[in-house]
Order: structure tokens, then sequence, then C-alpha cells
């Protein structure tokens, strides 16, 4: 979210930073930013607001829109408020879903559902929209007199000295002011219809007797243009269901997708806790056989009393006694020569006394060493 101080608060800053984030991310011509938002009542607001154009496909050409839509500080709570914001060269085109101001007024925005709807289903349903009804027009440089507006006034734009009156009831206060925005880079905006339905051909001077009157303007001529006009209307009006429903179920299917992928996540962590809780278990059985075993050993050592230490150890065969028994007197020997060592160096015996001692230990030390290494040779217990 773009750094801001403590007096710009959001109701719900993690949900309108995801929001306008998603947005962000899809159309990179999009800004946001913060700006004072002005209300009809004079009261000001610091507000966020995205700025910036959006793409739209008309009659086969792309074409971009600069668009700004203020987020309210109870987002998503309360619907966003967008204007259509046209460069020097461009006009505002009056129709059913943009006023005289820029205000732009959309089912999508109507009926707003904090629950379902967001920013970026909001941007969705404006393209599909304006790639119908471009809500800009480029201003003819080479005419300063052109009409800027359809010669031939719309059954919905209001009569002079009438207000505009929205075709949907805006759900927060109307905007009163806007700070000037700085023009986009856009390519030419496709020149406006100055005829909002079909011009019919006027019909060729009839006789009296076979019309009844003498006008060029029949009543089947005066049908066929309230049906085309109807006609259109009703395109229009399925145009929008259309894309609102596009851009919920476009929004459903994400989620269900990333829904999906949180299922199969945990599916995976599922059973992967599973075969750790077996081996667990398998575990815990081993140690508990481990500690069964040793709690019978020792209640047998237990009442077998005091064991003799000469018969603790037995051989199976006369050479692995020969072995024992020679590594038993070797390392009585050792430690022979390491108390005469301490009886030295305290002064008990003397020096000669220790010398010819510690030699005849020492013959007798190696020959019982070398008399093990031939044994184990015998035995096969050398590599």
């Amino acid at each position: 979210m773009p750094s801001y101080s403590s007096k710009y608060i959001y109701a719900n800053p993690d949900v309108t930073k995801r929001d306008y984030t998603r947005a962000v991310e899809q159309y990179k011509h999009l800004t946001p930013s913060f700006g004072r938002f002005t209300f009809n009542d004079g009261r000001t607001k610091e507000l966020l607001k995205l700025e910036g154009t959006v793409p739209i496909k008309y009659k086969g050409s792309s074409y971009n829109i600069p668009i700004c839509i203020w987020l309210m500080d109870t987002h998503p709570n309360v619907p966003p408020i967008c204007f259509v914001v046209p460069t020097p060269d461009m006009r505002i085109k009056i129709s059913h879903h943009v006023d005289h101001s820029g205000r732009i007024y959309l089912p999508y925005l109507h009926d707003w559902n904090p629950a379902v709807s967001d920013i970026l289903g909001l941007i969705h349903v404006m393209v599909c929209v304006f790639g119908e009804c471009p809500p800009v027009f480029s201003k003819l440089r080479t005419d300063p007199v052109q009409t800027p507006y359809p010669t031939r006034m719309p059954s919905y734009m209001p009569m002079p000295g009438t207000s505009v009156v929205s075709p949907y009831p805006p759900m927060v206060p109307q905007m009163g002011q806007v700070n000037p925005v700085t023009p986009y880079p856009t390519p030419a905006y496709p020149p406006m219809n100055t005829t909002p339905y079909p011009m019919y051909p006027l019909a060729q001077p009839t006789p009296a007797s076979q019309s009844g009157n003498s006008g060029t303007i029949t009543e089947e001529h005066i049908k066929a243009s309230l049906l085309s006009a109807v006609q259109d209307k009703l395109k229009l009006k399925l145009n929008e269901e259309y894309a609102q429903c596009k851009a919920e179920y476009d929004i459903l299917k994400q989620t269900s997708e990333e829904l999906n992928n949180g299922k199969s996540k945990l599916t995976d962590l599922l059973d992967k806790l599973s075969k750790e809780k077996v081996d667990i278990e398998r575990n815990i059985t081993i140690l508990k056989d481990r500690e069964a075993e040793l709690q019978k050993a020792i209640t047998e050592l237990d009442e077998q009393g005091d064991i003799d230490v000469d018969e603790a150890v037995t051989t199976t065969a006369p050479l692995y006694k020969q072995i024992l028994n020679a590594y038993a007197e070797e390392a009585a020997l050792e430690d022979t020569i390491y108390y005469m060592g301490e009886g030295l160096r305290r002064g008990v015996i003397d020096l000669d006394v220790f010398l010819k001692q510690v030699r005849s230990l020492s013959r007798k030390q190696f020959m019982l060493r070398a008399l093990m290494q031939k044994c184990r040779q015998k035995a096969g217990l050398i590599g």
C-alpha cells in the first residue's frame, strides 16, 4: 500500500491492499496514490485512488480509456466512486453509464456486495461496457465548431434546463470537486457517432388514397425506429448483465482454483502426518517391547543374587580360553608397571629395583602379546 501518515486510516487496510494490488497487477497502467477528495457538502478527505488507463476493444481497434477510481475509507463495505478523466484532446460522451462530469454508473456499482465484489471485477465490467460504448471521443482539430454531442438527443439525456439524474441511485455522495489529472499518452479515440440510433430513409410521397395522409413519415417508419431503439437498449442491458456475470464468474473461478490448491496441499499434509503417526506408533511399540525385555533381564539378575566374576565369562573352546587368560595376565602386568612407577615417584622403591622389575615384567608382557597375536591368527580373528 502507498506510504501514508496515520491520518489516512482505512477501516479494512488488509482487504483494501489486497483488493487494489490484484487490480494493479493485471492492469499495469493503473497507479495507486493518495489525493484529496471533496464531497458535495464541502467535506474533504484524503483517499486512495487508482489512476491511469484501461485498454478496450472498439470496432477491432485498441484504445486506452483514462479513469480514476476513488476507494472510500470504509472499503469494501461501500462501493468506490469512479470517473472518466478525459485529456485535453478528448471530450466526454454522455451515455447511460457516464454523465457530463465523467461520473461512471454501472449495475456492478449499484449492486455492490462486499463479499464478492472487488476492484478487479469492477474494471472487467468497465472494459466490457466501454467496449460497446466508449465514454470519450476525440476532438476533430480541423473543425473547431463541430458539435461535440449528438444532434438528436437520446431518450435518457436530460432536456435543457433540467438536472442530470443517474439511472442508478448512487451508494455514496457524488463528488463535488476532483483534483486536476495529468493527461495520459493515449492514441486517438473513435469519433462520436452523432446518430444514437439508425436513420431510416424518408418515405416517398404516396397518394392520399393509399396512405390516408400526405406526410413523408409513416407509422411503419415510426414503429421501425421504436423497435430499433428498444433492441439497442435490450442489447446494451444484456451486455451489461453478461459482463457483470462474467466478472463474478471469473472471481468465483479464481477462488475455486485457490481453494482446490489449498485442498491439495492440506491433503498432502494430512497424508504425511498419517505416515508419521504410523511410524511413531510402530517405534513406540518397539520401545515398549525392549523395555519389557530389559525389565525381565533386571528381574532375573535380581533373583540370581551375587555373580562370581571369574565364572561370569566362559569360553567355548580352549584356544579362546588361552586368549582370554593371556589378555587378563597382560592387563595385570600393565597395572603392575603403573603402580611400580607410582612407588618410584613417591620414593617407596629404589631406581635399581624399579628398572630390574620393569625389565622383567616388560619381557613377560611382550611374550604374552606375541602369544595373543598367534592365537588370534589361529582362531581367524585377525582382519
